[in-house]
C-alpha cells in the first residue's frame, strides 16, 4: 500500500502566484517562466534557460525582482524597436560615454528602427541583416528618411541626389546591433546573435595628409606670435589629442621635471556643455616627458596667462586649465578648429584637420627610426597594432628606403673583386 504524501510536503513545492513556472526540457536544459514588466507598460511572459535547475530558477527570479521595482524586462517575442530602446536606455546607458550613447540613440533613430524595427525580436534571421545593411549602401538617405519632402529637393523635384551613407557609417550601424544582440543572447533572450553571422566590407581607412618636416617648422615659426602657441607646439611635437590639450590642468605638468601626466579630457555633451572627463580608455592614461621647446612654450603661456588673470579681475574663471579663454573660461574646441584653419591660411599652408598634426608627429617619428613602440606609449594606442595599421603607409616607404639601401650596399664595385675570400663561415 502507498503511503500519500504529508501535506506539508506538498505545499512546500507549491509556487506561489507570479512566482512562474518550472521544468527539465528534453535537451537536460531547464527553463523557467514567468511574467514581467515589458516596454510600453504590458505584462508579457518570457522564458529564461539555465544547466541546472537553480541556474534556471536564478535568472528568473532576478528578472521578477527587477520588474517589480518598475524596469521593464525586454521579451524575446518583442520587437526590434522595443528591445533596442530597452537595451539603450535601460542598459548601454550605465557603461557609455553621453556622446557615444547619443551616436548610438542616432544610429536606431535613423536607420535601424526605420529598417528592422518592426520585425519580432526572435524572428529576426541573419538574411534580415543582410538585406538591411544592403539597403542601407544603396539607397539614398534623402529619400529614406524623407527629407527631400521637407526641402523640397532630391526626389521631391524628381532628381534623386543619390546621398548614401558612407562604408564606415555602416559599419557602425551593424556594431550597434551587434552590441544589443550581443546581450539578448547574454540575457538568454535569444539563442545566438544573428547580426554576427553577417560580414560587412572592410572600410577603407580614412585619408590623411601630416606635415612634412619643413611644414611643420614653418607653421610653428608662423604661429610664433599667436596666444595659443603652446597648444601648436605640443600637438606637433607630443602627438596629444585636441581634447587631452584642452583638458590639461597645470597640475598635471612638471615643468621641472620636464613631464605631463594625460588623464582627461575636454569634452562637449549635450547635457553639460563643455566639461572635463577621464580619458576614454586606461591606455589613454600616460605619463609623456615634454621636449624642451614645450616646456618653455609652457612657461611663456603661463606667464601670459597671469597677466590675463589680473587683466581680467573677478571676471576671472579659475578653473586650473592650462588653455583658457582670456577670462579663464575653457576653450571650445570648435573655436580652437577655427583659429588653427585661420594660422594655416595666414602661414600659406595647406589646409588640414588639428587632428593631422597628431598624424604628423608620428609620422615624422616613423621617417627618423624611433621604434613603433615608443610611438605607441606616446600617442596613447590601445594596441600596438592599431599604429602599425594608421601609419602603414609610412612603414612601407620606410621598408623601400630599407631595401635601396640594401641594394646599395650589395652593389658590385671595383673593390669588391680585389676582396679576399671568406676565411671561415660566420655562425
Amino acid at each position: 500500500m502507498t503511503t500519500p504524501r504529508p501535506a506539508s510536503s506538498r505545499r512546500s513545492r507549491t509556487r506561489a502566484n507570479g512566482d512562474g513556472t518550472i521544468y527539465q526540457r528534453r535537451d537536460g536544459r531547464w527553463e523557467a517562466a514567468g511574467y514581467v514588466l515589458a516596454p510600453g507598460n504590458t505584462r508579457k511572459r518570457i522564458r529564461v534557460y539555465g544547466t541546472t535547475r537553480k541556474d534556471a530558477m536564478t535568472k528568473l527570479t532576478e528578472k521578477i525582482a527587477a520588474s517589480n521595482r518598475g524596469l521593464p524586462v525586454a521579451a524575446a517575442d518583442s520587437t526590434v524597436s522595443a528591445y533596442l530602446a530597452y537595451w539603450l536606455d535601460g542598459v548601454a546607458v550605465h557603461h557609455l560615454r553621453e556622446n557615444t550613447h547619443t551616436r548610438y540613440a542616432a544610429s536606431i533613430r535613423l536607420h535601424l528602427n526605420p529598417g528592422l524595427g518592426a520585425k519580432k525580436l526572435a524572428r529576426l534571421t541573419t538574411r534580415d541583416v543582410r538585406t538591411f545593411l544592403d539597403g542601407l549602401r544603396t539607397t539614398c538617405q534623402c529619400c529614406a528618411q524623407g527629407r527631400d519632402t521637407d526641402r523640397r529637393s532630391c526626389c521631391a523635384i524628381g532628381q534623386c541626389c543619390e546621398k548614401r551613407l558612407s562604408p564606415l557609417t555602416v559599419t557602425y550601424v551593424h556594431a550597434v546591433l551587434k552590441s544589443a544582440l550581443e546581450h539578448a543572447v547574454r540575457e538568454d533572450e535569444l539563442p545566438r546573435n544573428v547580426a554576427r553571422n553577417v560580414k560587412t566590407t572592410t572600410s577603407r581607412p580614412r585619408r590623411f595628409q601630416p606635415f612634412t618636416a619643413a611644414e611643420a617648422r614653418q607653421f610653428l615659426q608662423s604661429a610664433g606670435d599667436d596666444r595659443l602657441h603652446a597648444v601648436y607646439e605640443l600637438a606637433l611635437r607630443t602627438g596629444l589629442r585636441k581634447g587631452e590639450l584642452l583638458g590639461l590642468h597645470w597640475e598635471d605638468l612638471d615643468l621641472d621635471g620636464g613631464t605631463a601626466t594625460i588623464h582627461r579630457s575636454l569634452q562637449r555633451t549635450r547635457s553639460q556643455g563643455l566639461t572635463v572627463l577621464n580619458t576614454k580608455t586606461l591606455a589613454s592614461e600616460r605619463r609623456i616627458a615634454l621636449p624642451t621647446e614645450c616646456i618653455n612654450s609652457l612657461k611663456i603661456h603661463q606667464e601670459r596667462q597671469q597677466e590675463e588673470r589680473q587683466a581680467a579681475g573677478t571676471g576671472w574663471t579659475d578653473n586650473g586649465l592650462v588653455f583658457t579663454t582670456p577670462k579663464g573660461r575653457p576653450l571650445d574646441p570648435t573655436n580652437l578648429t577655427r583659429r588653427f584653419r585661420h594660422l594655416l591660411h595666414k602661414a600659406g599652408l595647406r589646409t588640414i584637420r588639428f587632428h593631422d598634426l597628431r598624424h604628423s608627429t608620428a609620422t615624422l617619428l616613423l621617417e627618423q627610426g624611433v621604434d613603433l613602440v615608443v610611438i605607441k606609449e606616446l600617442l596613447g594606442h590601445a594596441h600596438i597594432g592599431v599604429t602599425a595599421g594608421v601609419y602603414a603607409h609610412v612603414r612601407l616607404r620606410l621598408q623601400r628606403q630599407a631595401i635601396d639601401t640594401l641594394g646599395n650596399a650589395l652593389g658590385w664595385t671595383d673593390d669588391d673583386l680585389n676582396d679576399p675570400p671568406a676565411a671561415a663561415i660566420v655562425r
